[in-house]
């Protein structure tokens, strides 16, 4: 199966689902961008900024004594640039990081609420992170960049945020267990915290240390155009982590990790995932949810027109035997999958000791969940995995029109069910052995 350029709702022969994703127009409406904020140059920190002044409503980090030259730290310029954006009373301010440099930033907080509306934060330029987990020395090791309460912001560009994260992997916990001095917390690259009828665009977030970005807090937040990368070996790069938030869009996104490429949390609701290339990585996970024995709260959820290619998850819902409360209304629509493991998946045998869960008499309630036009390839045996809480049953899960085939010629995939309730439509393949009673709650 060859990987897709463009989604298309509809194709030439009139049928619905072709993928050709179309970068050169991707990369065409970045050059628009371009254009439109080609004035920029004239904040480069490589050269004179004596035609410029700090009355407009453009704030050049450079104009705040950023060097640019990717070994000064630059972290006190930004601070000051984004405290002049901030509190500027002027309509639609912009603050930018001007293209051919490279920002060394360390640890930096962008807060709220600010005196002005409006505010575009245009990365023309690189930002990169320190790369020694020596300079998070008395700070919170996890977290790079952070925002803050602030309402109406868009944070945009060409440019690419680099989290330089590999010195980090090297002493993970995750993968490295016994080497002294380990560590499990790692800074992740950007946080949008209580950030409210805002977003990121067109931007590129490289190898995290950890978490590429988390939205927590948020309530009508859009994410779209980006590419995050992370070798698909580095631990917990997740790329996007939803929680706490409410009404957040993510649409043609391209997620290369080592971890979930989208995770969604607790306390969520209308997410709309589309228009997504995933892998390597570990999918689109709802969860995991409940570790503490907390109530979840997760209903919503649609994820739809995503390429998985070569992930170890595909569709996944994961949560904890000791947690409760409630995920429902959830819908995985129009999805392909080229070689993935456990393209479909509800595990809710999450414990401390993995493989060794005791039986519980907690769980999570899964409900209303709707498979849809769902095809490809499994690279494991079992290529429909409804692993569902013995003492709290799965209820309401549709399969429709689902054709999953092995990777290897001539072998054939299998499903799993344990206390799933619900109903198949179409033709469904492999098919699952769901309980058919008491599909409605």
């Amino acid at each position: 199966m060859e990987a897709p350029f463009h989604i298309a709702d509809e194709g030439e022969d009139g049928n619905v689902g072709v993928w050709r994703w179309d970068w050169e127009q991707i990369v065409e409406s970045k050059q628009g961008t371009l254009a439109l904020f080609c004035v920029s140059a004239l904040f480069s920190c490589s050269i004179s900024s004596a035609g410029t002044s700090k009355n407009s409503t453009r704030f050049s980090v450079c104009e705040y004594g950023a060097v640019g030259d990717g070994i000064t730290n630059d972290t006190e310029a930004f601070h000051d640039a984004w405290n002049a954006t901030c509190s500027s009373e002027e309509e639609n301010p912009i603050i930018i990081v001007p293209e051919n440099n490279t920002f060394l930033v360390h640890q930096v907080k962008f807060g709220g609420p600010c005196k002005a509306k409006n505010i575009t934060f245009m990365i023309l330029g690189n930002i990169i992170a320190p790369d020694s987990p020596k300079s998070w020395s008395r700070l919170d090791p996890n977290q790079w960049l952070v925002f803050s309460q602030v309402e109406q912001l868009h944070v945009t560009g060409f440019g690419t945020i680099d989290g330089r994260g590999q010195v980090w992997w090297k002493q993970s916990c995750r993968y490295h267990p016994d080497l002294e001095g380990c560590t499990s917390l790692a800074p992740t690259a950007m946080k949008f915290i209580s950030c409210n009828a805002s977003g990121v665009t067109n931007v590129n977030l490289v190898n995290s240390s950890q978490t590429h970005m988390l939205i927590s807090g948020c309530h009508y937040f859009h994410v779209d155009n980006l590419l995050i990368e992370a070798p698909g070996d580095s631990p917990n790069t997740d790329g996007i982590h939803i929680q706490f938030s409410e009404d957040i869009t993510i649409t043609n996104t391209m997620i290369r990790t080592g971890d979930d490429c989208v995770s969604v949390g607790d306390y969520t609701s209308n997410i709309n995932i589309s228009s997504l290339i995933c892998g390597p990585g570990h999918g689109v996970s709802i969860g995991s949810l409940g570790r503490s024995g907390n109530a979840v709260e997760v209903e919503n959820i649609h994820v739809r027109k995503v390429y998985f290619e070569h992930t170890t998850n595909g569709a996944r819902i994961k949560t904890w035997q000791v947690g409760t409360g409630y995920v429902r209304g959830v819908t995985f629509e129009d999805i392909k999958f080229d070689s993935v493991e456990n393209p479909i998946i509800i595990d809710q045998y999450y414990c401390k000791s993995r493989g060794a869960c005791e039986e519980k008499q907690t769980g999570v309630h899964i409900s209303n969940v709707t498979y849809s036009d769902l095809s490809g390839t499994s690279s494991t045996d079992v290529a429909i995995s409804l692993n569902c809480s013995r003492s709290v049953a799965c209820k309401g899960i549709v399969l429709k029109s689902v054709n999953l085939t092995s990777t290897i010629p001539g072998s054939r995939v299998t499903s799993n069910c344990i206390n799933a309730y619900g109903n198949v439509t179409g033709e469904v393949q492999p098919k699952p052995s769901l309980l058919v009673t008491n599909t409605t709650e």
